[in-house]
């Protein structure tokens, strides 16, 4: 959520089920049989896997660290309010996530917990300057900046996008910058103008789901094409900048397909990308189709690098801003996130290969 706005009553327009239960008054009107019960009773229950480790030692003194300075100013983070499963790792290596523009969106998506609005609040003014302070007070070494849609507004949000961007690179200059932006409603040269010398290292635009379930997940606004388009127009902008998506699994995709879309995504010139478990905020959203198994994440981790990006993560539990520093440095020649203290959120063919070559060396 956007933490520098007062909470306010929200529509929501998400295609979901009447919370009220007709009753005809005969005996075969139970409220196990309502629709309502039957979408309650469809939630699927989480695979054994998804589980991941706490962070010990000097890791944990520094999650201690920023856990106190978050209680103390009073501050606020997506990472507390998403309930992240990954906060004590990012928190522990001095990331967090922030969102900006509001605390509710001008789009619908099916898989997504934010409130829904078709006229949104005027954007604070003050909040760049509040996130610069929060940032700050945090003691980060890496800022994501995530945002809501904002179809109302000419440019899509993206002037007090990079307003805020500014703002905290000013306050905080050797903090490590990422924005995961909105797709601006396809305004091209919102985004250009918006890019132009802003101090980022990483632009992040999340396709989210493969093609053909774009009518189904996203809002009817948003598409695979359309977002690779922003992610493609980013990277001819500002070449040196490196970009990132994210794709979601478990939405009625095939394996087939989030390969495919992979594919497509390298083809775009997209450096980053990480690949995740979708859950179901609540009974009223899109249902899970399936679990895949970390053995097939570890596989879809592989292609990734076999098609060129320069950082990867996939598993059940990795979400869009999973170590997101490590991330870039990763990108940056450094070593893979996923063999870097691993706490199981991301699963590769990697670990087993180190496993082995450490265990030859101690046989030796």
């Amino acid at each position: 959520m956007s933490f520098f706005y007062p909470l306010i009553t929200m529509e929501r327009r998400l295609p979901i089920i009447d919370s009220e239960v007709g009753t005809s008054g005969g005996c075969d009107s139970t409220s196990a049989n309502s629709p309502l019960e039957k979408r309650k009773n469809m939630r699927k229950r989480l695979p054994s896997w998804f589980k991941t480790s706490l962070p010990t030692g000097q890791s944990q003194s520094r999650y201690n660290a920023t856990k106190s300075n978050v209680v103390a100013h009073g501050l606020n983070t997506v990472c507390e309010e998403a309930r992240c499963p990954n906060v004590h790792d990012c928190w522990s290596r001095g990331t967090a996530t922030f969102m900006v523009a509001g605390e509710v969106c001008t789009r619908g998506c099916r898989f997504c917990a934010v409130g829904t609005v078709k006229t949104p609040p005027e954007l604070n003014a003050e909040e760049p300057k509040e996130l610069a302070d929060a940032v700050f007070k945090m003691g980060l070494s890496y800022a994501v900046i995530t945002v809501v849609n904002r179809d109302d507004l000419e440019d899509g949000g993206a002037s007090h996008y990079r307003e805020c961007i500014v703002e905290v690179s000013n306050k905080n200059p050797d903090v490590g910058l990422e924005l995961l932006c909105s797709d601006l409603d396809g305004n091209l040269d919102a985004l250009e103008k918006m890019l132009d010398d802003l101090p980022l290292r990483v632009f992040a635009h999340n396709v989210e789901c493969v093609p053909r379930l774009d009518k189904i997940v996203r809002d009817r606004r948003a598409s695979f094409g359309q977002s690779l388009e922003i992610l493609r127009k980013a990277k001819e902008t500002r070449p040196e900048l490196l970009t990132k998506t994210s794709l979601m699994v478990g939405l009625g995709e095939t394996d087939e397909e989030i390969e495919e879309a992979m594919v497509m995504i390298r083809e775009a010139g997209v450096d980053m990308i990480t690949l995740g478990q979708y859950l179901q905020p609540s009974f009223r959203h899109l249902p899970v189709d399936r679990f895949p198994e970390p053995d097939r994440f570890a596989d879809w981790d592989g292609l990734a690098r076999d098609l060129g990006f320069s950082a990867v993560a996939s598993g059940p539990l990795v979400r869009s801003s999973y170590r997101a520093g490590l991330l870039w440095e990763e990108a940056m020649g450094g070593e893979p996130v996923v063999t870097r203290d691993s706490t199981g959120s991301a699963v590769s063919r990697i670990l087993s290969q180190k496993r082995l070559v450490v265990a030859e060396v101690d046989n030796s």
